[in-house]
């Protein structure tokens, strides 16, 4: 019950310069190497979407990672809960 409170799921939605700056590449490896699951989609009104699911702290790092971005991307985070 306890690793359950630990886990937390978001939606984010990702915009600036996000779309052919390889980031959602970088998103699939930055997830993969703090052990969450979930996806990543890139959308027609050229924001990035991801849904990342895992414990909580990880989950946290990730969305502070997204706000920088791979070293090409201009980006910011917009959650949806």
């Amino acid at each position: 019950m306890a690793d359950e409170e630990n886990r937390k799921a978001v939606l984010a939605r990702v915009h600036g310069k996000v779309q052919g700056v390889w980031y959602r590449g970088w998103t699939v490896d930055t997830a993969s190497r703090l052990g969450l699951a979930g996806w990543v989609r890139n959308r027609g009104d050229g924001t990035v979407e991801a849904l990342f699911a895992g414990p909580a702290d990880a989950v946290d790092r990730m969305l502070e990672a997204c706000r920088r971005g791979p070293s090409a991307a201009v980006s910011y985070t917009q959650l949806t809960l």
